[in-house]
């Protein structure tokens, strides 16, 4: 069974998000990040509904490795509190899967 996990978080800025991916890869705590520009993200924040234009950022990693990305993720953020969701990845691509285990670590 495939240890693969999928981690989404946000960023404000694409700057921000580059950073953030370029040093999850770099440390090999991600196997890759995709950033997605440009969502609309809708939340309540303060006791108030906020809008604003964010980076979605799909991260690659393994369920050993979560404790770390979350905390390379809450140095390098600018939030407060950034988004942190951890999905379980399952496939038939068991060399995709395979690859993101062993470019972690």
């Amino acid at each position: 069974m495939t240890e693969a996990v999928l981690v989404i978080t946000t960023a404000g800025k694409e700057s921000e998000a580059q950073k953030i991916a370029q040093e999850l890869v770099k440390r090999r705590l991600a196997a890759c990040v995709n950033i997605v520009p440009r969502i609309q993200s809708v939340y309540r924040w303060e006791a108030k509904v906020e809008t604003a234009e964010e980076y979605l950022l799909l991260i690659k990693t393994t369920k050993t490795h979560t404790a770390e990305v979350q905390a390379a993720i809450q140095e390098l953020h600018s939030y407060d509190l950034p988004e942190f969701v951890v999905i379980e990845m399952k496939g038939d691509s068991a060399e995709y899967l395979k690859w993101i285990e062993d470019s972690v670590g």
